[in-house]
């Protein structure tokens, strides 16, 4: 149930919504109005972080353009100080949407990335596919929307 609790709207059962209420206890590293950055309970690697807006929402397309903007912004700072912190090859960011979203609250990762580290993307084979057909649905798509 969504709720004002400290002027923030607040998803009663949402774990990341009472790490903002200050319930259960994180490492924080950065916080401001809009958001918070802490580390993550469970890293792909050490410095894994996790950049969350204050109010609950799930998805990126529900982010007003101000928290989205802060989100990135924030992920550069956070880039910037891994680089100087640990000793990394790159860096990953990523989020996932809709039923991939494991916490129910919008969420960043940015973590350090080394040569070895084991991690990676993995998936299915994809079907064969036109990316012109593809990439006209999108136009047309995109061109409703503004």
């Amino acid at each position: 149930m969504l709720s004002i609790k400290k002027g923030v709207i607040y998803m009663e059962n949402c774990m990341f919504c009472k790490i903002v209420q200050g319930e259960i206890k994180a490492n924080i590293i950065y916080e401001d109005e809009l958001v918070i950055v802490f580390l993550d309970i469970d890293p792909i690697n050490k410095g894994h972080l996790l950049i969350i807006p204050r109010k609950h929402k799930l998805d990126l397309d529900e982010l007003s353009f101000e928290e989205s903007s802060k989100i990135m912004e924030v992920s550069k700072m956070m880039i910037r100080v891994l680089k100087k912190q640990f000793n990394l090859d790159g860096y990953s960011i990523m989020q996932n949407g809709g039923e991939f979203n494991d916490i129910g609250h919008y969420h960043m990762h940015v973590f350090p990335r080394y040569k070895k580290d084991g991690f990676g993307w993995t998936f299915g084979e994809v079907e064969d596919h036109d990316l012109s057909d593809i990439g006209k649905k999108f136009i047309k798509e995109i061109s409703n929307t503004k």
